[in-house]
């Protein structure tokens, strides 16, 4: 299907009506007339000793409540922020809320204000006076772990968080002995800071009566944050804290962290018995919003005399910042482990990862979380080694595709469906006519280049996963499920769900998510999850849920259950006109006397899905760039994307969940890199004066064609769009820019291909 948005599925998003209007309501928009204003004193320094802090004067201005330290919080025996990543062994140094006795990254929160106006706040801040001595930083992951590095913690010598091995290594050498050919390829995976159209901001209150605490917060994975906060830091039932979040203007998955301002803010609210609230400013968020990728990796792949691929052998090193965020480490180890090899029938594969602690903001999953980065290693390598074998690119990664299904991969992962050689084929047929292309650009002076590269998501977050329905007196059925939106259209995209398998119209439903009170369990957004894992919970409560409801219906219609018939919202007895609509059947189940022996009232299900399943979507993608020598300057002309989802429930919406996908991967390819100092650790990329988003001129128009090739992995046959653009568009931007940089000499470039680090590489590749 090459255009969506002409499918019969792709009605328009529901939630657009209010977006668009300005009526979307997120935690700025919410009044709390008798809150509290709050502003965090962060560190200016990457590392430092803390000699002494004195509050006083701003303790004494008028209008403050309360000015806190750490020793504050230690006061009242809150504990340590966790990480909570799969990853054995692993060394996770302790991480308050504030930090004790020294701070480690810029923007490392020091000291907590509280106010009655955000402007008294800051300005309280800015009389507390810290006495600060600075120590040695280091920033970068390999240098962390190289021998006379400064040392962030005394708990994790050489700076290493955790060494972990998988895959074959002993296959892996003897592949590499009978290989005809060995490609060596060093490739960074930048690092990343996030982005979202909404910063960080939260508002906490506390009911002194029930001795409960509430946090209404821009965040995912709200079920996961609660009970952070319940078991470790708190120490309290997890019914004590109750979590909240209105609409969230995008994440991309730093939003599904425990981070110190949640602490602070339900701390605060709990001692002064009033409503704090926060805000984080663009620059708050640039130093202590979790940051991403910044993996370093070093790939051997062999290959027979043939260009048959024997092994990948691949050592990382992943930059985990100075703290270990919640999951962190789960990207560099657990999730790009899954998809290493990619798409490619690779016999044996050994991977080394060590984990570097540094005086950086603390990098955690940001959208794709490790598969990215896998991809982009073996695309890499296999560019590399067409290179050096004289082949076509696309050819020799047609040779190698996984062609038959299902397929066990070398790391394990089981891939029950799709057509890799078909997508090659569809993609490059799409993009005919590029030598003559590559000619009229030269005759002008400029360099043209084609990129080919695939990619494979692997595609489940966290296991399992809850969701309910609920028939209402109006009429209406409430939805209410675990993952969480934070822009991806699921008030749409659920209701469709639900309107098909039910039989009713959309408008019936009433979508609820992101709330503790109302949704009774959750793993929320992160991994591509939400219609793989929320959508066929839904599936199997709505399928509960009607048992229940055909049981009463055969009850009150007076027929066995084996004679009753449902379609389009109503019950029938079969071969009769005797029947019942389900909206008068819920509310008849609300009264016991209606129900037959052993029936509770109410038709309302909750069903917790529990699988681990994984889905595979998967795609080849094509890129033409146009560059010129004399500056630097790169064109993206094109972009084709051919991809596999798995049956679409709404195309249109999957398409633009690609589109952002691949806008980001581009950026990633293109424009973006967080950049500190070596020698201070200051981020010199602070702010959008000095960091590159693409914008709509960095973009060409998307040819993108959804091929659907369902999976028996769920009951929808879905395998989840949300992270593959930005798993994709790195290696085939890359393979389009040094296609057109070979020509002029140039072999190696990492991301970002800035103007500039084109122009170097060009300059650098002269003859002298």
């Amino acid at each position: 299907m090459a255009d969506g948005s002409r499918d019969a599925r792709s009605i328009r998003r529901l939630e657009d009506a209010r977006f668009l209007t300005g009526h979307g309501r997120y935690v700025e928009d919410i009044g709390e007339p008798a809150a509290l204003h709050s502003h965090v004193l962060r560190s200016p320094h990457a590392h430092a000793l803390i000699r002494s802090i004195d509050v006083s004067s701003a303790a004494s201005m008028p209008g403050v409540h309360l000015v806190a330290t750490a020793d504050d919080l230690a006061a009242d025996g809150l504990g340590h922020m966790p990480c909570l990543a799969a990853v054995k062994p692993m060394i996770v140094p302790p991480r308050p809320a504030l930090a004790t006795g020294r701070v480690r990254h810029v923007g490392d929160p020091v000291c907590f204000v509280v106010a009655d106006s955000a402007e008294v706040a800051r300005e309280a801040a800015e009389r507390i006076e810290i006495d600060y001595e600075p120590m040695p930083s280091v920033s970068h992951g390999r240098t962390a772990l190289a021998e006379g590095a400064p040392v962030l913690w005394d708990e994790a010598p050489g700076n290493l968080a955790y060494h972990v091995q998988r895959g074959d290594h002993a296959a892996v050498a003897q592949a590499m002995k009978s290989a005809a050919h060995i490609v060596d390829v060093d490739v960074t995976n930048n690092r990343v800071i996030v982005v979202p159209l909404e910063p960080r901001a939260g508002i906490a209150r506390y009911d002194a009566a029930t001795d409960t605490m509430d946090l209404e917060l821009t965040g995912q994975g709200l079920h996961g944050i609660r009970r952070q906060l319940a078991e470790f830091i708190f120490k309290v039932a997890p019914e004590r804290i109750q979590l909240h979040a209105p609409d969230v203007g995008g994440g991309f998955g730093m939003k599904n962290f425990l981070y110190p301002e949640w602490i602070l803010l339900l701390w605060a609210a709990r001692r002064l018995k009033r409503p704090v609230r926060w805000l984080a400013d663009r620059a708050e968020d640039f130093v202590m919003g979790a940051q991403g990728r910044d993996i370093e990796a070093t790939a051997r792949i062999a290959l027979d005399e043939a260009g048959r691929i024997l092994a990948l052998d691949v050592a990382m090193v992943a930059n985990l910042g100075a703290y270990l965020s919640g999951n962190g480490p789960g990207a560099s180890v657990v999730a790009a482990s899954t998809a290493q090899g990619g798409v490619y029938d690779i016999p044996a594969i050994a991977v080394d990862v060590r984990g570097a602690l540094t005086n950086t903001t603390p990098v955690d999953a940001y959208r794709g979380a490790g598969k990215p980065e896998a991809n982009y290693i073996v695309e890499r390598a296999i560019e590399a080694a067409a290179r050096a074998l004289g082949r076509d690119p696309a050819d020799l990664r047609r040779q190698n595709l996984i062609a038959s299904f299902p397929h066990r991969t070398a790391m394990g992962m089981a891939i029950d469906s799709g057509d890799f050689v078909a997508n090659l084929d569809a993609a490059v047929a799409r993009a005919p006519g590029f030598e003559a292309r590559r000619a009229d650009a030269r005759a002008r002076g400029r360099l043209r280049g084609l990129g080919v590269a695939c990619f494979l998501e692997t595609s489940r977050g966290a296991p399992n996963e809850g969701a309910e329905v609920r028939f209402e007196p109006d009429g209406s059925v409430m939805i209410a499920v675990g993952t969480e939106s934070n822009g991806q259209g699921h008030e749409t995209s659920f209701a469709q769900i639900a309107s098909k398998h039910l039989g009713l119209p959309i408008e019936t439903f009433r979508y609820v998510q992101a709330d503790t009170r109302a949704v009774k369990t959750g793993a929320g957004h992160g991994g591509a999850r939400s219609m793989h894992m929320g959508g066929a919970a839904l599936v199997r409560a709505m399928d509960a849920a009607l048992a229940k409801a055909r049981r009463l219906a055969a009850h009150l219609l007076q027929a066995a259950e084996q004679e009753i018939d449902y379609e389009r919202g109503r019950f029938t007895v079969r071969g009769t006109d005797r029947g019942i609509d389900l909206a008068t059947l819920a509310a008849s189940a609300s009264d016991a006397a209606n129900l037959p022996d052993g029936m509770s009232p109410g038709l309302g299900e909750h069903v917790l899905n529990v699988t681990d399943v994984f889905t595979f979507p998967n795609g080849c993608h094509v890129a033409e760039v146009e560059i010129d020598p004399e500056t630097g300057a790169t064109e993206l002309l094109s972009y084709i994307a051919v991809d596999d989802y798995g049956r679409l429930i709404n195309p249109m919406l999957t398409e633009g969940q690609v589109q952002g996908g691949l806008a980001q991967g581009i950026g990633q390819a293109m424009l973006e890199r967080t950049v500190y100092d070596p020698d201070s650790g200051q981020l010199l990329t602070g702010s959008l004066m000095d960091y590159a988003l693409p914008r709509a001129t960095d973009l060409p128009f998307f040819d993108i064609e959804l091929v659907e090739r369902p999976t028996a992995a769920n009951p929808l046959g879905v395998k989840g769009s949300g992270q593959a653009g930005c798993i994709g568009a790195p290696q085939t931007v890359m393979a389009a820019i040094l296609d057109a940089l070979r020509h002029a000499g140039v072999e190696r470039l990492d991301m970002p291909a800035t103007p500039a680090r084109v122009w170097e590489a060009l300059q650098a590749a002269k003859p002298r």
